[in-house]
């Protein structure tokens, strides 16, 4: 039994076309220029205000009122415990999952200027997973580089001090930096979060559940810490074609920086740069894709399934 399948019967989802979908928008405005969503936008990731019409403004919607569903329950346990006007409600986490070249990043930064634009004005503050990977050095010495972005090339204990920081509202709580240019964690560099209202947590693992203790010991996820998640989705073959196109881009662009981790692969020919993408994708990417990241996906609250040209051709939410 599939349960991502509509018309499965015991599915646990609801699931609608793009157009059905775009209906839930109601009267929720575009907050958001052309101008705005190309900056937001990525050249290897594209959204276009029509995808934003389409499919982002129903989801701030969703998640509009999922937030306050949780200020409103925050509001009534404070009145059963009785607590005094210093109780604070706590971020509202939501956890973003998919794998490498779906989109995860765009969405995530679309997304964020969206809730932003909120009329109650609410704090958006948006991480990556990236900055909680091991440092290269310590990767290569534990044999890991060609596990990058695999569960276990993550300093777990690190990633669930900080969402158990956010959650529980302390200030001023620092995420580590990770450099695209140099593909490693920023020795020294942090990203201060502060008490935001919204916290986007973004990465390819978020979903990821681990080892339950025999013991029955508390083991937290990372996904404990999320009110609610999105898992960005599409065929693994046309995320293939994807991973691809934005490698031979960055070979033209980013790559071409000295200073550039990738910058060897600028030197090579455009038949040599893609036997090496192909090979990446192979055994690294795919290989993530398939053994961690796709089981996870029935484990998210929404999911949204794209089709050529990044598009969301259908959408999955979860009953209540």
């Amino acid at each position: 039994m599939d349960q991502l399948v509509p018309k499965e019967t015991y599915s646990p989802y609801r699931f609608f076309t793009a157009e059905e979908w775009a209906g839930f928008r109601a009267d929720t405005p575009l907050t958001l220029s052309e101008d705005e969503v190309r900056r937001l936008s990525s050249l290897y990731e594209p959204i276009d205000i029509d995808e934003v019409r389409r499919i982002y403004l129903s989801l701030s919607r969703l998640l509009s009122a999922h937030v306050e569903a949780s200020q409103l329950l925050f509001g009534q346990r404070k009145a059963f415990f009785n607590a005094g006007d210093d109780a604070r409600k706590t971020p509202f986490i939501i956890g973003m999952a998919g794998s490498v070249a779906v989109g995860k990043s765009t969405t995530a930064r679309i997304l964020k200027e969206l809730l932003t634009r909120w009329p109650s004005s609410p704090k958006v503050d948006l991480v990556t997973t990236d900055g909680f990977l091991y440092p290269n050095e310590i990767l290569r010495r534990d044999n890991l580089m060609e596990r990058k972005g695999f569960p276990d090339s993550y300093d777990v204990g690190t990633l669930l001090r900080f969402l158990s920081a956010i959650k529980s509202g302390q200030p001023d709580v620092r995420a580590p930096v990770y450099s695209h240019l140099t593909y490693d964690v920023v020795p020294g560099e942090f990203v201060t979060i502060d008490r935001p209202d919204i916290l986007i947590f973004e990465g390819l693992n978020v979903l990821q559940p681990r080892e339950l203790p025999r013991d029955g010991k508390f083991v937290p996820f990372v996904s404990d810490f999320f009110d609610f998640s999105i898992y960005i989705d599409a065929d693994p073959k046309l995320i293939h074609e994807w991973y691809i196109t934005r490698f031979m881009r960055l070979r033209e662009t980013a790559f071409r920086n000295p200073q550039s981790f990738f910058h060897r692969y600028s030197q090579l020919s455009a038949d040599a740069a893609r036997a090496i993408a192909e090979g990446l994708w192979s055994n690294i990417n795919m290989k993530n894709l398939m053994e961690n990241i796709l089981p996870t996906r029935p484990r998210a609250d929404l999911i949204l399934r794209k089709g050529r040209q990044h598009r969301v051709e259908e959408v999955a939410l979860r009953k209540l």
